[in-house]
């Protein structure tokens, strides 16, 4: 089956948050709108900048004709199509309807375990560089964020300190983790034995963990997404775990996740707290556009993404590395954005990161301030569009950004 990853598509119009750039910032790391003559490129927000599977916009255009939208029961094959796509691609076991449950997206479900396990005022461990919206979910919490910063090696891979994450738990008395699998901005997609060494710091320390896996479709050659509830015992009956097809299939807009939790008390805890807000209420659409996604069609369409993705963070990658001095960044394993370390060239070319990330918004390279994302002198970039728009930002990164 042939799936168009080429086409150009206008989203200006279309309520496109990644193209419709303005002067209202909400992170503080939102691209400026482009001199004349330069279209922008969004390499931002997000999200793709691929039409959504076509099995996706099917079962949304089928339940549309049917004209009423009045209150609704969640589908059996919702469940379902959860069960089968994570005991299929993730290696779930043991996966019942029992343990799934609908959440107003991974922030929605964050926060509401936050406020189900922690106290205002507690501390909370996550990984630096982090996703800024776990900065949100814990500081707007009235929580408190201890890093415990992830090292590259010697071959510029990003891994986790288990020391210093011991440390930092025992230190400040922490019960509570935030973790990210595939792991985003840095783009690690963790092996079961890194998982295995981070769970066992966890239950050394008695600590629950929230995991983000929404990133866990976008995966690479050679990796594979191990579900962190998968790797042991503990972590089984001790993680509450997120995901969405919002990545996979670029349905940001629509709302909806769901939390995956085999251990009935945890489960207790964290349902409830959703059910107290009155607020984590699914929309129908979205509904079936998770069981259009999570089909063998939907599926197919992923299989024939990744390579496209991968070409693209691949063609990134080289010319960051091995033309620029001064840049650095890890070929992403999972997710497709990069996480451009700057500090040598800002440092040899006598300019701020600002002055880098103007340059570039100023010929529409709309990448996004990675200091957002803890990252001192980096940049965020997206390489979801198609092949020709990727090339295009790299040519002009050569001509106008890269030039001294």
């Amino acid at each position: 089956m042939d799936f168009d990853f080429t086409t150009l598509i206008d989203r200006h119009g279309f309520d496109a948050k990644a193209v419709e750039l303005s002067n209202v910032k909400v992170w503080n790391s939102e691209p400026d709108v482009p001199d004349a003559g330069f279209d922008v490129i969004p390499m931002w927000v997000a999200d793709m900048n691929f039409a959504t599977a076509p099995a996706v916009s099917e079962a949304i255009v089928k339940r549309a004709q049917h004209p009423l939208f009045g209150y609704y029961d969640t589908r059996p094959e919702y469940y379902d199509s959860i069960i089968r796509w994570q005991t299929t691609r993730n290696g779930h076991t043991g996966l019942k309807r029992k343990h799934i449950a609908y959440m107003n997206g991974v922030h929605g479900g964050i926060s509401c375990a936050i406020d189900a396990l922690t106290l205002p005022g507690e501390k909370i461990l996550v990984h630096a560089p982090e996703y800024l919206g776990f900065y949100m979910d814990v500081e707007k919490k009235g929580r408190v964020t201890v890093h415990s910063d992830l090292k590259r090696d010697e071959a510029g891979i990003w891994r986790m300190d288990y020391a210093d994450m011991d440390a930092k738990i025992k230190a400040n008395h922490i019960r509570t983790v935030i973790f990210c699998s595939p792991q985003n901005p840095c783009g690690r997609v963790w092996t079961r034995e890194e998982l295995q060494q981070a769970m066992a710091v966890y239950e050394a320390n008695g600590c629950t963990v929230i995991s983000d896996e929404i990133w866990s479709d976008i995966t690479y050659t050679g990796h594979k997404h191990i579900p962190t509830q998968t790797v042991s015992d503990y972590a089984r009956e001790h993680t509450v775990a997120f995901y969405a097809p919002s990545k996979t299939f670029n349905l940001a807009g629509l709302i909806g996740s769901y939390t995956i939790i085999y251990n009935d008390i945890l489960r207790e805890k964290v349902l409830g707290q959703a059910d107290r807000t009155n607020l984590n209420e699914q929309n129908v659409l979205s509904m079936h556009a998770l069981i259009g996604g999570y089909s063998p069609e939907g599926e197919a369409w992923v299989n024939a993404l990744l390579p496209v993705l991968e070409r693209n963070t691949r063609l990134l990658a080289d010319y960051i590395n091995n033309e620029v001095d001064g840049v650095s960044a890890q070929a992403p394993e999972g997710t497709y954005m990069l996480f451009l370390d700057c500090t040598e060239y800002c440092a040899r070319a006598g300019k701020t990161i600002d002055e880098l990330l103007h340059a570039g918004w100023k010929v529409g390279v709309a990448w996004q301030d990675g200091r957002a994302f803890s990252g001192p002198c980096h940049i965020r970039v997206n390489a979801a569009s198609p092949t020709s728009r990727v090339l295009e930002a790299i040519e002009r990164m050569r001509k106008y950004i890269f030039v001294d």
